[in-house]
């Protein structure tokens, strides 16, 4: 679909705006909810940067233009009404003004879910990789000083390559001396900085996954 043909066909409110949420195109989380009309989106796709209107100031503002958090556009959605937009995007820096990586921090938990207060994490462990995948999306936009997912992404490409390398070895030899509680702990750093270079490489763990779905229905 042509660009003006696309602004057109959205469904905009009497105010001349659309709902546009914004997801990381990586770890699938959502980061923030703004408003866009006509004139922001089409910035959005000339400069494949999210802008968006303020309706408090009720004006265009282009995210990341003082912080420098800008957004690079993936892909843009749009629902089967037209009447709202998804934005898949690739974040450098935090979503919230308040400097956390989603606008979406705070939650209400029911009862049973008090452990993960008190520091315990009960995780099926189909969805361990997808939680350990949106933790390190979130280490490379905050970058707590002292995490080592912190460090690696400081130290770039050539270094979570090495490191990846590295445990990739340590997988064989504990393989090769038959030692299984040692693989496992081994085969777990490697899933861990592997998860780091999809990061890095701007890659979803979830289109690898679907490499293995096809090659399983093949």
């Amino acid at each position: 679909m042509k660009t003006k043909d696309l602004i057109e066909s959205i469904k905009y409110d009497e105010k001349g705006l659309v709902p546009a949420i914004v997801q990381d195109a990586s770890s699938k989380e959502v980061l923030t909810l703004a408003y866009m009309n006509s004139e922001s989106l089409g910035k959005t796709l000339e400069t494949n940067e999210t802008w968006f209107y303020s309706r408090s100031r009720q004006q265009l503002w282009h995210k990341g233009e003082t912080s420098g958090n800008v957004q690079e556009v993936v892909e843009i959605k749009w629902d089967c009404d037209k009447d709202a937009i998804l934005l898949l995007v690739n974040p450098s820096g935090p979503a919230c003004h308040k400097g956390s990586v989603s606008c979406f921090e705070d939650s209400v938990v029911r009862e049973e879910n008090t452990k993960e207060e008190l520091g315990e994490v009960s995780l099926d462990p189909e969805k361990i990789l997808f939680t350990l995948e949106k933790l390190i999306a979130d280490r490379e936009i905050e970058k707590p000083d002292g995490a080592y997912t912190t460090y690696l992404f400081e130290k770039g490409v050539d270094k979570i390559l090495k490191k990846v390398g590295e445990e990739a070895s340590e997988v064989i030899i504990a393989a090769k001396n038959r030692d299984s509680e040692e693989l496992k702990w081994e085969v777990a750093d490697l899933f861990y900085h592997v998860l780091v270079l999809l990061r890095e490489q701007k890659l979803p763990l979830n289109e690898v996954l679907q490499v293995l779905i096809e090659r399983h229905n093949k």
